[in-house]
């Protein structure tokens, strides 16, 4: 059974939606800083599986992180190229890989619900709580929380 988290009723946030394996995510968007497609990812030597590499960004190096991996996801059998969704923390610069990026939805924060209890551990360590949208839920991403359970990120 889930609950609705308190908010302000007229409240509403703005998420840019993101599609990793077949679910639908939702990034807060005043955490975004930049939606673009990765071009050659640098690896990095000894680093998890979550860490795809470091890219150049207008002159910004930025940890990208593979989304898939961090979900415990097998890789993508599509072939095509990711996405990635930029986004800041303690001023470092992350790109989140990603397998497509879709809409901005704007949702009041009135109906966003807690996480399901039967929501995967992984999943929910990392989430903020989910909105029913119509037969989808669209799962919101805590991106601190992505990002600061890679203490290799911020190492290297």
């Amino acid at each position: 059974m889930s609950t609705r988290v308190a908010n302000d009723d007229n409240s509403v946030t703005e998420y840019v939606t993101a599609t990793i394996g077949e679910q639908l995510f939702g990034l807060p968007i005043a955490r975004v800083q930049d939606v673009f497609m990765p071009e050659r990812l640098t690896r990095v030597p000894l680093a998890s599986q979550e860490i795809a590499g470091l890219l150049n960004l207008r002159g910004r190096i930025v940890t990208a992180i593979d989304m898939r991996a961090r979900l415990g996801l097998p890789k993508s059998e599509a072939g095509g190229p990711p996405m990635a969704i930029g986004v800041d923390l303690r001023g470092e610069s992350y790109g989140l890989l990603i397998d497509s990026v879709g809409e901005v939805m704007k949702l009041a924060d009135a109906e966003r619900e807690s996480n399901p209890a039967n929501l995967d551990p992984r999943l929910a360590r990392m989430t903020a709580g989910i909105h029913r949208l119509d037969g989808r839920l669209l799962v919101i991403l805590d991106v601190d929380r992505v990002l600061d359970m890679l203490p290799e990120a911020t190492a290297a």
